[in-house]
């Protein structure tokens, strides 16, 4: 399938727009080749586009194709003659990324609906990155197309420990409390400065208005419940920032914004705040809450001895609001490449 679809590709490029940039071919030219084409089964306008896509992005994969070809009977000599020397010559000496497969394997072990999952990804390195790791792990399409979603690449990137991220990355059907927390979040969507002139209020909001995206970065599962839920102590009010309840793992999870570093009196607020949840609203069913404090900043020994004993689970996170470098990954991605 992903060798008829990049011969597809190929006839669109080098035949119907003779070449040229995709910015210079005509919208309506597509329209008229899938209806051209509507008798072949899975063929329609937004493929046609990714199998052109396809040959745009893996031209090493199609020169491999046609080198493999050249000695049977399917008429690739032909082809050839219609190619100038120019492609030819392009097609056959491309470089091979020192970040990814050869060609042969890709073909091999990933499915079509494998590199519709990539071709979304625009940077190549990031891409092999994807690439390397769906092989590696044997993963459909749609565990890639979630690991993309959930930024893997960028928390790989980050991570000391990047087998450990790679790791914990796992099916819906096996994940814990501690899998489905990540740290650190990436809030760039939300469109804030990385700067402390901002305040908590103000980070809610954005995190409010951009609450689709928000779900999305925390994974699978989450449904958003309350802002700013009031509880009451002998007239002395408290608001917990955001309250959401996981379906999967049916609980609560309780999610407090800090701007500055993560203090200690903070893992006890929170601590407060999921006591309260435990008495007054859990229902038959519900596992005990969780709570998350999402903060600029954090001390990983801090944190450990702050939250180590107590009665709930609290985990501290870091939020980003702009995405880390890529190079922390070459030599990872090498490595894994040798194994």
């Amino acid at each position: 399938m992903s060798i008829r679809n990049i011969f597809i590709g190929f006839y669109i490029v080098e035949y119907e727009q003779n070449g040229s940039d995709k910015a210079l071919y005509g919208a309506n030219t597509i329209k008229l080749l899938a209806e051209r084409l509507k008798h072949i089964k899975g063929i329609s306008v937004p493929q046609l586009y990714r199998f052109r896509d396809f040959y745009f992005t893996y031209p090493n994969i199609f020169s491999t194709v046609l080198i493999k070809l050249q000695n049977t009977d399917f008429g690739v000599n032909t082809i050839l003659s219609t190619v100038s020397i120019k492609l030819q010559s392009e097609y056959v000496d491309i470089e091979k990324s020192e970040f990814s497969y050869e060609p042969e394997i890709l073909l091999n072990r990933l499915t079509f609906s494998h590199f519709v999952e990539l071709l979304t990804i625009k940077d190549t390195f990031k891409r092999a990155f994807y690439e390397v790791q769906s092989i590696k792990n044997n993963w459909g399409a749609r565990e890639l197309g979630r690991a993309i979603n959930t930024m893997l690449f960028e928390r790989t990137g980050l991570s000391t420990d990047k087998e450990l991220v790679l790791s914990s990355f796992k099916n819906d059907v096996d994940i814990s409390i501690s899998d489905i927390v990540k740290n650190p979040y990436f809030l760039e969507f939300i469109g804030l400065e990385e700067k402390a002139s901002y305040t908590e209020t103000d980070l809610e909001s954005a995190i409010i208005n951009h609450l689709q995206d928000f779900l999305t970065e925390l994974g699978r599962g989450f449904c958003f419940e309350a802002r700013q839920k009031r509880i009451t102590f002998d007239n002395k009010h408290y608001r917990i920032d955001l309250v959401f309840y996981h379906r999967i793992l049916k609980c609560h999870v309780l999610i407090d914004l800090k701007l500055g570093h993560f203090d200690h009196a903070d893992a006890g607020q929170m601590n407060m705040y999921l006591n309260y949840f435990r008495k007054n609203e859990m229902t038959e069913g519900d596992n005990p809450p969780v709570g998350l404090i999402l903060c600029a900043d954090k001390n990983d020994t801090l944190v450990e001895y702050t939250t180590t004993g107590l009665t709930n689970e609290v985990f501290v996170s870091k939020y980003l609001v702009q995405l880390p470098s890529k190079e922390v990954l070459e030599a990872f991605i090498k490595n894994e490449l040798k194994d």
